[in-house]
């Protein structure tokens, strides 16, 4: 049963985008390493900016600055 987990930033990614992750992993997995879909787990966590850092400071502040 593989399971994969996708983390991106809240940022208003649609129901739909999501819907669409799920199915195009779950189907890269099938397609990939012949995984039954009926048992793929796809979870996906979104993280706010200010809990997400890169380079020692939040992405939040990065984005701010235009990085």
């Amino acid at each position: 049963m593989p399971y994969v987990n996708i983390k991106i930033t809240r940022e208003g990614v649609t129901a739909e985008q999501k819907a669409e992750l799920i199915a195009g992993v779950t189907q890269l997995l099938q397609t990939v390493l012949n995984k039954n879909p009926a048992t793929t787990v796809v979870v996906i966590d979104e993280v706010d900016t200010d809990n997400w850092g890169i380079g020692g400071e939040s992405i939040t502040v990065r984005r701010a600055r235009g990085s």
